[in-house]
């Protein structure tokens, strides 16, 4: 079969398919014309010191990953598709009844009919088996399936000043659990919103944004909620070596029932990228929104704040470290976790189509309800290779 270079999508198609960041530039396989089939596989060994995240009854063990990869994409001048499939395997060796298998399938298309009207399309399925909820513990980790799809349509040549986009989505979330644990957590989600972009400068533009979504529980009908977000802020490309958005505003939930109050507070969303130079970036995120309730509480007040660092040493090592501290607060409920995340990792790229990485993480959440806090190192070794 013959080889080429993998083709990346279109700008205005949905990024992002592999849960895997890696800097291996696969090349694909070429089927038919136009038509193309990209592999990639990870494999992963870690040993974690409290892989269910509890605070007490810690347990601990090598873990061995396998996650294959298969992306078929393709398209014209005007269009671009792609459908992946990741699948990942986790053996914990100490306990094997812990082991577990994730899959994830993901389609994305995207049109551009003429200069001023662009669509993208998304849906996805994926089914989950958290090993490290601490909210089930030891009795059984948190497993779900979750479909999604949705579109963004985009009305503005690239160039004008003022571009508009209107998108939608319908979210479903189910528990395979035993019993009903869980069930109080499924739901169904419609939601839609528009973004206004106004350009003030060359690489600069300003944007307003507002998001409407209506949250259907299977069972906790008391959780049926609306939701409204209006954000402002700009969105910037490679200006003084920063790219980066920032959006601003506040959002309200409110319930179908009178069993909880409404909840409001601030939002805002906040990716900055800094590139002193070509080999060193730096990468500021932070997040504050309202999360879906859990564990009886109404909603999650989440607020986030982390700063990443790579750094090239040579031309095929390069280095990653990161910090990020998240803060819940549980709305009708006697809780605040705090947690701080940190992150160094160092990857080397032997060939194009093959790199080594070595990781190690640290998390310690102090929760101020009992039995919710705990501490987890982790050390790890990846291998991802491709064609």
């Amino acid at each position: 079969m013959k080889k080429t270079t993998q083709l990346s999508l279109i700008a205005l198609a949905v990024a992002g398919i592999s849960s895997h960041a890696s800097a291996v530039e696969p090349a694909s396989i070429q089927l038919t014309d136009g038509l193309m089939l990209t592999p990639e596989i990870t494999a992963g060994y870690r040993y974690e010191d409290n892989f269910l995240s509890v605070e007490n009854n810690e347990l601990s063990s090598w873990i061995t990953t396998i996650s294959p990869s298969l992306t078929l994409h393709g398209g014209g001048s005007k269009s671009e598709y792609r459908l992946n499939y990741t699948g990942e395997r986790e053996l914990v060796n100490s306990y094997s009844e812990f082991g577990n298998t994730d899959h994830h399938i993901t389609a994305d298309a995207g049109f551009e009919f003429n200069a001023r009207n662009r669509l993208v399309l998304n849906a996805g399925y994926h089914k989950v088996e958290d090993l490290s909820s601490s909210a089930t513990g030891v009795a059984e980790p948190d497993k779900y399936n979750t479909r999604n799809i949705g579109g963004v349509y985009t009305y503005g040549a690239q160039t004008a000043r003022t571009q508009i986009d209107l998108g939608a989505s319908h979210t479903r979330l189910r528990y395979d659990n035993t019993g009903n644990l869980n069930a109080d957590k499924e739901r169904d989600t419609d939601a839609v919103h528009t973004t206004v972009y106004y350009r003030i400068a060359p690489r600069t533009r300003a944007l307003a944004e507002l998001r409407y979504a209506e949250l259907d529980y299977v069972s906790a009908s008391a959780l049926n909620a609306k939701n409204y977000a209006a954000l402002v802020g700009a969105t910037w490309e490679a200006t003084a070596k920063t790219t980066g958005t920032v959006k601003l505003g506040g959002e309200r939930k409110r319930f179908d029932s009178n069993v909880y109050d409404d909840t409001s507070g601030g939002m805002w969303e906040v990716g900055i990228n800094w590139a002193p130079r070509t080999y060193s970036t730096f990468d500021l995120t932070a997040t504050r929104a309202l999360d879906e309730g859990e564990d009886g509480a109404s909603a999650i007040q989440r607020t986030s704040t982390g700063l990443a660092w790579t750094h090239y040493w040579a031309t095929r090592l390069y280095s990653n470290v990161g910090y990020t501290y998240t803060e819940r607060d549980y709305e009708d409920y006697n809780r605040k976790d705090e947690l701080d995340s940190f992150n160094l990792g160092l990857t080397y790229e032997m060939r194009r189509w093959l790199d080594f990485g070595v990781r190690y993480s640290y998390l310690d959440n102090d929760s101020t309800f009992p039995g919710e806090s705990y501490k987890r190192n982790i050390f790890a070794l990846s291998m991802t290779a491709s064609l």
